[in-house]
């Protein structure tokens, strides 16, 4: 019992003893404090390499992929278009144009397969598909080849539009599915992130807080103890610390918040609507094509129209109507909508957007869109309409030509439209990375330098009281 007695009294029961224990009591909720925020700070840059340099990239890839894909098929039906017989009546400037932009479309596509195939490796299902397209992208681009081949010779279109035909069913079967697969398990594996990491961060800066308001609390109690045991009514070095540490705290909660905030806008914000209007711009393209096709492919005239209506109402959804409806509902809801942005008449990837309306300026590029848009719908019932007429040479030329009135000049007008959208929200998802970084630069160092410098005031605070004791 004495030598319990005399362990109580050197450990606890004394001053001195009782200012040491609270003295490791602040150190050590220090050190911990300091070690969560530099955890948090180091994951938190992390996360922004993750989603800028990964994430973001591999799932506009595989976008862009699709869009190319779609887009190298249409230009392919344009040369059989433009081209005559055997370059015989050729439209010399859409040929050149279609050729330029199916050249464009091949490199781009060589060039996603390659970022998807790094972005794929240690994924089973993603490298198996991305191998699968580099394979069928092989067998196309030899259907195509031969059909451009068949094309030059004289009479040669009838083989031609055999092997085009093979082509774009293997597009429509193998490639574009699977290129639409790799943007959704590339977004998922964003999203997957992003949730992960706000919740970490969220359960980082909960802890911050406990940690913070303890620490404080022990400070607290210390200048009361020295206060009461020394009759003095306050420490001056040991409020200083108090003061560092309450700072420190604030600065780290503001670092883990800001983070978090900044995540939210580069996700939801800003790049929900880039894959939104990604998938939008591949769709246009698409349809674009099935416009070619339907022009080249007499048999199959229904089967395209059809597929031109089901990409419209991908892009624009409007319940029950049919191609001869479509225009007169698209400007009525249209103008509902104008009149209240909370009118549900219209569905699609469209609709994603303007529901997802965050920054300057992006409603205003987001309405033009549409009614570019809408000009586009328009144009393609006057080439069915010339069609229906017999005059299938004239329907060709408005649809395939970049003059001024002409179809292809007003698809270009809305892909301008469209791309301005997309830009409003790269910009602010590259601003929100960038700002996310910038508050782990900016604010950890701080935070870490006012808790060591807590941890030495602290020391200094309490070192002459204990040497009253030696």
């Amino acid at each position: 019992m004495a030598a319990r007695a005399a362990l109580r009294r050197r450990f606890w029961a004394t001053v001195p003893a009782q200012l040491r224990l609270l003295r490791a009591a602040t150190l050590l909720l220090a050190a911990a404090v300091t070690i969560l925020l530099l955890v948090a700070g180091l994951a938190a840059r992390g996360t922004w390499n993750s989603v800028a340099g990964r994430d973001a990239p591999r799932t506009t890839s595989a976008a862009d992929l699709n869009l190319a894909l779609n887009d190298m098929d249409a230009q392919a039906a344009n040369v059989l278009l433009s081209n005559g017989d055997a370059g015989k009546g050729r439209l010399v400037t859409p040929y050149e144009k279609a050729v330029g932009f199916y050249g464009d479309a091949r490199r781009e596509i060589g060039h996603d397969l390659r970022t998807l195939a790094v972005a794929a490796q240690g994924n089973r299902s993603d490298e198996k598909t991305v191998e699968n397209l580099t394979d069928d992208f092989a067998e196309y681009q030899e259907l195509i080849g031969r059909a451009l081949e068949n094309d030059g010779h004289t009479g040669g279109k009838p083989a031609a539009l055999a092997d085009y035909r093979k082509a774009t069913d293997l597009l429509q079967e193998r490639l574009l599915p699977a290129s639409r697969s790799l943007v959704a398990s590339n977004d998922r594996a964003f999203d997957a992130e992003y949730s992960a990491a706000r919740s970490t961060l969220a359960a980082q800066l909960a802890a911050t807080a406990a940690l913070g308001v303890l620490l404080l609390g022990v400070l607290g109690v210390m200048q009361w103890y020295l206060a009461r045991r020394f009759h003095r009514i306050l420490n001056p070095t040991l409020l200083a610390a108090t003061l560092s540490t309450l700072l420190a705290v604030i600065l780290g909660a503001q670092m883990l918040t800001s983070s978090s905030e900044d995540l939210r806008g580069a996700r939801r914000d800003a790049f929900d609507s880039v894959v939104a209007l990604s998938r939008a711009r591949a769709i246009a393209y698409d349809a674009n094509a099935d416009e070619s096709r339907y022009l080249l492919d007499q048999q199959r005239r229904e089967q395209y129209e059809d597929a031109f209506l089901v990409k419209s109402q991908q892009l624009y959804g409007l319940k029950g109507t049919t191609m001869s409806t479509y225009d007169a509902e698209l400007a009525a809801t249209w103008q509902a909508y104008k009149r209240d942005h909370h009118d549900l008449r219209f569905t699609g990837e469209f609709r994603r957007e303007l529901d997802n309306i965050t920054f300057p300026g992006e409603r205003a590029a987001g309405e033009k869109t549409v009614e570019t848009y809408a000009v586009y719908q328009r144009d393609d019932r006057k080439i069915r309409t010339l069609v229906a007429q017999g005059k299938a040479q004239q329907a060709v030329a408005f649809c395939i030509s970049w003059e001024p009135g002409m179809s292809n000049a007003h698809f270009g007008a809305w892909m301008a439209a469209l791309d301005q959208l997309t830009r409003i929200n790269r910009a602010h998802f590259a601003s929100s990375v960038q700002d996310g970084r910038s508050a782990v630069s900016g604010l950890l160092p701080w935070a870490g330098g006012l808790l060591l410098a807590a941890m030495v005031l602290t020391l200094l605070a309490l070192r002459p009281r204990l040497a009253e004791f030696r």
